[in-house]
C-alpha cells in the first residue's frame, strides 16, 4: 500500500498479516512500458544503463521525467531498480576499494571486534561511518567517489534535495552465510512489539525517508552471494510486522530473485523492501560491496537541545515521584519529554548492537535507571559515557 492510498486500519498487528494477500501482491510482473528509460527487465528488475540515463537526463525535462519514473519503481513497481556501469571509471572504484580496505586492515590489527544488524558479529568485514572515515583518510579519493551522478540521481528522485549520504563497507568473505530476510531503517530495526505500537500511517511513512543503495566493488556473480530481494513486497503494508514470521521467511526463500552485478554497477532500493545478503558459495570472492543509506532532510527536529543536560536536571525529579508513587506511565512521558529516545545517528564501531539490532537510546537507559533506582551520578556517568561512544 502506498503511503497516499487510504489507510482504513489506525493500528497493525501480527494478525494483520496474511500471507495469501502478500502472494497476490509480489506475484505480479514488471512491465517494461512502466519502465521506458530502461534497458531490460531481468527476474521483475527494471536495469538501467547508466550512460543512457545521463543522455536522458541532459535536459530539464529528461531530467525531471528520469526522476518520476525511479520514484514511481520504488514506490508502487518493483521498488528495486539497477544501474549498470554508474562508476564508469574503474580507477575510481579501484582508489575507494584501497581506501575500504585500508580501513579493515586497521581493523584487523587492532583486533577490534564488532556487531552487525543480521548477521552474526564476526561474519563479515564490516566498517561503519565508511564515508566519515574515507573523506578524513582519502578525501581526493572520496571527493571522486561521491561525485557520482547516479547518486545524486537517485537519491533526488526519492528523497529530494538536502539529502544525507551515510555507508557501511560490507566485504563477506567466501562461505559467508546469507543474512536473514529483513526491512530496514527505520522500522526495520524495531522489534515486532515495538513496531506495532506505531500507527499504520508511520508504517507507509517510514519507507520514504530513506534510500538504501549498494555499490559493488567487485564482480559479484551469483555464487559469491549478492542481495536477494523480492519485488513488489515494499508495497505489503503490514510487512514491518510480518517479515520476521516463520511462513514469510519460507516464502522469501522460495520466491525471492537474485541478480549478478558487476564492478561500478549500482542498485538502488526501497528500504521496505525484503532483502538479504546471500551466501558466498565462492571459492575465492570477497564481495565487496558499499551499502549506502541516503536519509531525508526532514528527518531531524527543528531545535537542537542538549538531551543529556536536561535529563541529568530532570532525572533527581523523577526519583523522587516515582518514591512518591508516580505511575510508570506518568514516569515514562517526562523521560520522553526530555531524553533522546531513537538510537541513531551514533558511531556503530563503539555503541555496536550487539545486543540485538540497534545500540539502547539515551531514554531506554533512564528508564533502566529508574527501574533500578540507581543514584543520579550512576546516570550521569552512564549517559556521558553513552554520549562519548556516539561521537565520530
Amino acid at each position: 500500500m502506498s503511503l497516499t492510498d487510504p489507510a482504513p486500519r489506525y493500528r497493525l498487528a501480527e494478525t494483520d498479516c496474511d500471507l495469501n494477500d502478500f502472494r497476490v501482491l509480489v506475484e505480479q510482473a514488471t512491465d517494461p512500458a512502466d519502465h521506458p528509460s530502461a534497458d531490460s527487465v531481468e527476474q521483475n528488475v527494471p536495469l538501467y544503463d547508466s550512460a543512457r540515463l545521463r543522455e536522458l537526463s541532459a535536459t530539464a525535462d529528461g531530467h525531471r521525467q528520469v526522476r518520476t519514473e525511479l520514484a514511481r519503481a520504488l514506490l508502487e513497481g518493483p521498488g528495486i531498480a539497477v544501474f549498470k556501469r554508474a562508476f564508469p571509471d574503474p580507477a575510481v572504484i579501484d582508489r575507494a576499494t584501497d581506501a575500504f580496505t585500508a580501513f579493515i586492515e586497521e581493523r584487523h590489527t587492532a583486533g577490534a571486534g564488532h556487531g552487525d544488524h543480521f548477521a552474526k558479529p564476526g561474519a563479515n568485514d564490516r566498517v561503519w561511518n565508511a564515508a566519515e572515515k574515507m573523506a578524513l583518510g582519502a578525501p581526493q579519493a572520496f571527493a571522486d567517489y561521491y561525485a557520482n551522478d547516479i547518486i545524486a540521481l537517485a537519491a533526488t528522485a526519492w528523497l529530494g534535495p538536502g539529502y544525507q549520504i551515510t555507508s557501511q563497507i560490507n566485504v563477506v568473505n567466501p562461505g559467508g552465510a546469507a543474512q536473514t530476510v529483513h526491512r530496514d531503517y527505520h522500522l526495520g530495526f524495531l522489534s515486532n512489539e515495538h513496531a506495532a505500537v506505531f500507527p499504520a500511517h508511520v508504517h507507509r511513512l517510514s519507507p520514504v525517508l530513506t534510500l538504501q543503495g549498494a555499490v559493488a566493488h567487485c564482480d559479484m556473480p551469483v555464487e559469491s552471494g549478492p542481495t536477494l530481494y523480492l519485488p513488489y513486497s515494499q508495497k505489503y503494508e503490514p510487512g514491518y510486522l510480518a517479515w520476521r514470521l516463520p511462513e514469510f521467511q519460507a516464502y522469501f526463500e522460495y520466491r525471492h530473485v537474485q541478480l549478478p552485478l558487476e564492478k561500478g554497477d549500482a542498485v538502488f532500493f526501497n528500504p521496505a523492501l525484503f532483502h538479504a545478503a546471500g551466501h558466498n558459495r565462492s571459492a575465492g570472492i570477497r564481495r565487496m560491496a558499499n551499502l549506502l543509506q541516503i536519509s531525508s532532510a526532514f528527518g531531524r527536529a527543528m531545535e537542537t537541545a542538549n538531551r543529556e543536560r536536561m535529563t541529568n536536571a530532570v532525572y533527581p525529579v523523577l526519583l523522587r515521584r516515582k518514591a512518591e508513587g508516580a505511575s510508570e506511565e506518568w514516569l515514562g512521558n517526562v523521560v520522553a519529554a526530555c531524553a533522546e529516545g531513537y538510537p541513531f545517528p551514533t558511531n556503530l564501531d563503539l555503541d555496536t548492537p550487539s545486543d540485538g539490532l540497534a545500540p539502547p537510546a539515551q531514554a531506554e537507559i533512564v528508564r533502566r535507571a529508574l527501574r533500578e533506582e540507581r543514584p543520579a551520578p550512576a546516570l550521569r556517568r552512564e549517559l556521558r559515557s553513552a554520549a562519548e561512544r556516539r561521537q565520530s
